[in-house]
C-alpha cells in the first residue's frame, strides 16, 4: 500500500499542476481575446473623432472651437481608478456602428454628433462586499431619445489608462495620439497588460 502510494502521489501532483496550468492558459486567452477586442473598438472610435461630413455646416473657426470636444479623457473616474474617454463625431456617408455594433443614425446624435464613450465601472451583477475579476467595460452610446445609454461589453478589467501623446515643446503631433493601457486580470493569479496606441485621422 506505501509503494503504491508512492508511485501514484506523483502522478496525482503532476496531473493537478498541468489541470491548473491549463486552466490559467485558458483564462490568458479568454482575457487576451477580450483585450484586443476592446482595443479594437477603442481604436475605431479615436480614429473617428472630430469627423465631419463634407457638407457640414461646422467649418472655420466654429469647427476650432470645438476641437477640444472631440476627445474628451476624464482621469481617474471609473473603477481602480481607471480613466474614461468620451468621442464625438458626425455620421459618414457609409454605415457607421456604435462599439457594441450596432447601426449609428440621425435620430441617434445630438447637435448632429454621435457620441462613443468607454469607461470601467464595478461589476453590476456582484454584490457588495464580494471579490470580483475586476470591473466591467462599459460602452456608451446615444438612444434614439439622444440619451446616453451605457452597454457593458466584457469583465475581468482591473485598470484602464488614457494618455495623450505629445511632441517635445508641448505640440501635438499631427493630429491627436493617445496610448491606452489595459490591465486584464482574473482576480487570482492573472495580471496582463496590454498596450496600444492610435492616432486620430480627422484632427489636423
Amino acid at each position: 500500500m506505501i509503494l503504491s502510494l508512492a508511485l501514484v502521489a506523483p502522478l496525482v501532483k503532476n496531473s493537478g499542476e498541468l489541470m491548473i496550468k491549463q486552466i490559467t492558459y485558458e483564462k490568458t486567452q479568454a482575457l487576451e481575446q477580450d483585450a484586443n477586442r476592446a482595443l479594437i473598438l477603442m481604436g475605431r472610435s479615436i480614429r473617428m473623432a472630430g469627423y465631419l461630413h463634407p457638407n457640414t455646416f461646422l467649418q472655420g473657426a466654429k469647427r476650432k472651437s470645438l476641437k477640444h470636444e472631440w476627445i474628451q479623457i476624464y482621469k481617474g473616474v471609473g473603477y481602480s481608478g481607471s480613466d474614461s474617454l468620451m468621442v464625438k463625431h458626425q455620421l459618414s456617408k457609409g454605415l457607421d456602428m456604435d462599439c457594441i455594433g450596432n447601426t449609428l443614425t440621425a435620430d441617434r446624435t445630438k447637435n448632429g454628433l454621435a457620441y462613443q464613450g468607454f469607461l470601467v465601472d464595478r461589476q453590476a451583477s456582484a454584490p457588495k462586499g464580494k471579490h470580483v475579476n475586476g470591473g466591467s467595460l462599459i460602452c456608451q452610446s446615444l438612444d434614439r431619445q439622444g440619451r446616453l445609454q451605457s452597454t457593458t461589453l466584457m469583465s475581468g478589467v482591473h485598470h484602464l489608462a488614457i494618455e495623450e501623446l505629445f511632441e517635445t515643446g508641448g505640440k501635438n503631433r499631427v493630429g491627436r495620439v493617445l496610448k491606452i493601457r489595459l490591465v486584464m486580470t482574473d482576480g487570482v493569479f492573472i495580471n496582463r497588460v496590454f498596450e496600444r496606441t492610435f492616432a486620430t485621422r480627422n484632427l489636423l
